[in-house]
């Protein structure tokens, strides 16, 4: 007897042989379920290496807020940091996180944050986004989010 191809394969598991029917799942949907299995471990492997370029060496669940550099937003050094940086893409404010930790943050991919700035005292556990625009600002909201301390 020779081996079947896999279409003739995948239709004998289908379709119950004694009984002549069909067990409710059409070849195509087998297809779809196939090819949505395989871009899920797809994109779970992408995450796993994006995060493996990086030893994480802590992770948490805070609340998120995001800010830019208003003048009522900030103190009298708008576009000037608590460490003495220029504010950019990628500069994140925590009062519970060193200087100069990294900080990748689930929702913003690959990149990776850089705790350069301060928020007022009685936000301990908090995480803050410096983002270009007001309105980028005020659409991110306040969110819960997870975050990885990474080195590397």
């Amino acid at each position: 007897m020779s081996n079947p191809n896999l279409k003739t394969h995948i239709k004998r598991w289908f379709y119950n042989k004694r009984n002549q029917h069909k067990l409710g799942v059409s070849l195509r949907t087998v297809g779809v379920i196939l090819l949505l299995a395989f871009l899920v471990s797809f994109s779970s492997s992408a995450k796993e290496s994006r995060l493996s370029k990086y030893k994480i060496v802590g992770w948490g669940r805070v609340t998120a807020t995001a800010y830019n550099s208003m003048v009522w937003q900030c103190d009298d050094t708008p576009w000037i940091t608590a460490s003495g940086t220029r504010c950019r893409e990628g500069v994140i404010a925590a009062n519970f996180l060193p200087f100069g930790t990294k900080v990748m943050i689930e929702g913003f991919g690959d990149q990776v944050f850089i705790v350069e700035d301060r928020m007022n005292r009685r936000y301990t556990k908090r995480i803050d986004i410096w983002m270009r625009s007001y309105s980028g600002a005020l659409n991110f909201g306040r969110r819960q989010i997870k975050y990885y301390v990474v080195e590397g």
